[in-house]
């Protein structure tokens, strides 16, 4: 497993482990002791998946304090293009975003910490997500950035998004308790 650090502090991305053979393939998604050794505390608290549709948006995402969480997020089928933005006040890349594409063929994962959103576009039917993260989920913590209000360019015209996800406040509206 290497893990190799992003121009925001904090987030990183992950090459598992993999090994093939005539069997298949098998992937190690977490290890303790190499994200002990690069100084990633992460305590898994609870696992979700999502199964998403070509063109889907989901996010972007964060629970508020105290009831933040860090996210390992990876995809088992299909591919996205996953994006982080910094929402710590404090931070020289405050407002930044990221973006990697996850999906079952690179195999690759990314670590997000506290104080940052989080959200992805899928490229493909039938996309699986993982995450796991280091918190419980609060529904009177979770709340959300719009879209489509960060710097970023999605590349899609008409994107399937939740209700939910249309109502967030816009980057320039939010007022980060980060």
């Amino acid at each position: 497993m290497k893990i190799e650090k992003t121009e925001l502090l904090g987030v990183n991305i992950i090459d598992n482990f993999v090994a093939t053979d005539e069997r298949g393939t098998f992937v190690k998604t977490f290890s303790n002791e190499d994200f002990n050794r690069k100084e990633l505390k992460f305590d898994i608290k609870e696992t979700y998946y999502s199964i998403s549709k070509k063109n889907v948006i989901r996010g972007m995402h964060f629970q508020l304090p105290p009831f933040e969480h860090k996210k390992l997020v990876f995809v088992i089928q299909g591919s996205i293009i996953d994006v982080i933005v910094d929402l710590r006040k404090e931070s020289i890349t405050y407002k930044k975003s990221i973006s990697i594409e996850l999906s079952a063929n690179n195999r690759k994962a990314l670590f997000i910490p506290e104080g940052f959103a989080h959200g992805f576009k899928s490229l493909e039917d039938n996309t699986i997500t993982v995450y796991h993260v280091s918190s419980v989920y609060n529904s009177g913590a979770d709340s959300g950035i719009y879209y489509d209000s960060i710097d970023f360019d999605w590349e899609l015209i008409n994107p399937i998004i939740s209700e939910r996800d249309r109502l967030f406040d816009k980057m320039h509206e939010f007022k980060s308790p980060f």
